[in-house]
């Protein structure tokens, strides 16, 4: 009682017992960067699990014994036999004004041997789309810095313009001149490279720190040898970053650089969780896909942010064919 008394509480205090309940699993299968697992039976879709050698998975498939989950991290090389658990959260990338002139990967990770951002908050790769009570008028323009489009079709703050040809027209250079142009505009720029080579990505970077640019862009980056997951998640990881700008009052441009390849890399998880094949091997769902991505790009009231997210996506065609089942569908 003296020392309870003099302020030195009992070893008993200084601790709460409490049943902690956790959830564990096993993997069955590896192999592509899909995991099967068995176990984790309250797990649900898009959350996040623990390999038993660090690495982390997004859950991407649920099954009445199995689930199926991408691997987001490999740290020492998941195995057949090796316990998992469940983080129980969402998968979030950290955004903020620190990320301006930084090339990351979908999860956030720098690319470009910088020391790490301070992060002002986190957002949810997979989010909804601002309702329509949010919505505003599309009537701000947004100049590209190409006369013909400014002039005969211009471009408007919140817009989705999809820019569609074939290999080697300029189509990333079309979209790259209207990041540039937004200099000195007010305007913050994402730039999302999804399954190009390094080369290609450095070129990007360095035509922008010529131009300036840097200053107010962000890129993220998902290169052609990263797994098929992280290529699936790079858009997303973008439009996040850009939803953030625009709900605190910024404008914000966004390049999917390209779409095609995004949805090969969906084509392939899908065929590897063994997903039902429809046209040309692309599941079901392809469609919401894109129009769930896409759908984010708006113009918001005041009362609800009053900033704008312009979407400019990219689909590559095959001599001229406007009418492939991927351009239709954007």
């Amino acid at each position: 009682m003296a020392g309870a008394e003099n302020g030195v509480r009992p070893a008993g205090d200084r601790y709460r017992f409490g049943l902690r309940v956790s959830e564990r699993g096993e993997v069955v299968g590896i192999g592509d960067g899909i995991a099967w697992i068995r176990g984790l039976p309250s797990v649900r879709l898009d959350e996040l699990i623990a390999f038993a050698d660090g690495s982390t998975g997004l859950v991407f498939q649920l099954g009445r014994e199995l689930l199926g989950a991408i691997l987001l991290a490999q740290k020492h090389g998941v195995t057949a036999g090796m316990e998992v658990t469940h983080i129980g959260r969402k998968l979030a990338i950290a955004a903020g004004d620190a990320l301006l002139g930084r090339v990351v990967d979908p999860l956030g990770n720098p690319l470009d041997a910088l020391p790490p951002y301070e992060a002002s908050e986190f957002r949810r790769l997979e989010a909804a789309a601002p309702p329509i009570i949010e919505r505003d008028f599309v009537s701000q323009p947004l100049y590209t810095g190409c006369k013909i489009v400014d002039t005969l079709i211009p471009i408007g703050k919140g817009q989705r313009q999809l820019i569609i040809g074939d290999d080697g027209l300029g189509k990333s250079s079309l979209a790259l001149d209207a990041v540039i142009s937004q200099r000195g505009r007010d305007v913050l720029c994402v730039v999302v490279l999804i399954g190009q080579p390094r080369s290609a990505v450095a070129g990007t970077v360095e035509a922008l720190r010529r131009a300036g640019s840097l200053d107010y862009t962000v890129l993220v980056v998902a290169e052609a040898n990263a797994l098929p997951g992280f290529r699936y998640l790079a858009p997303f990881a973008g439009c996040a970053l850009a939803e953030y700008w625009m709900r605190a009052g910024r404008d914000v441009l966004v390049v999917y650089d390209d779409l095609t390849r995004h949805a090969q890399s969906y084509r392939e998880l899908s065929l590897l969780l063994q997903r039902p094949p429809g046209r040309e091997a692309y599941p079901g769902d392809i469609f919401y896909l894109h129009s769930r991505l896409l759908e984010r790009s708006t113009v918001l009231l005041p009362r609800f942010g009053g900033g704008s997210m312009t979407a400019l996506p990219i689909i590559e065609t095959r001599q001229g064919e406007l009418s492939a089942y991927i351009p239709t569908n954007l």
